[in-house]
């Protein structure tokens, strides 16, 4: 499974926390809060599933 995350093009988000839920329902996991925004425009990676989130704009205010 971490093959096909790594595959996954980084989630572009508004401002500086990205939430993740590992799409919700019964196949998901805690809310994650992700700080995005002192990355540079690296993404950063949800602890629970993989999944990466990145600043829109690379991060620059």
């Amino acid at each position: 499974a971490l093959e096909l995350i790594s595959k996954v093009e980084p989630i572009e988000v508004e401002g500086d926390m990205a939430v993740c839920d590992g799409g919700g329902g019964a196949l998901g996991h805690p809310l994650e809060y992700i700080k995005v925004g002192y990355r540079d425009g690296k993404p950063v990676s949800c602890v629970y599933c993989g999944l990466k989130y990145k600043q829109k704009g690379g991060g620059h205010h």
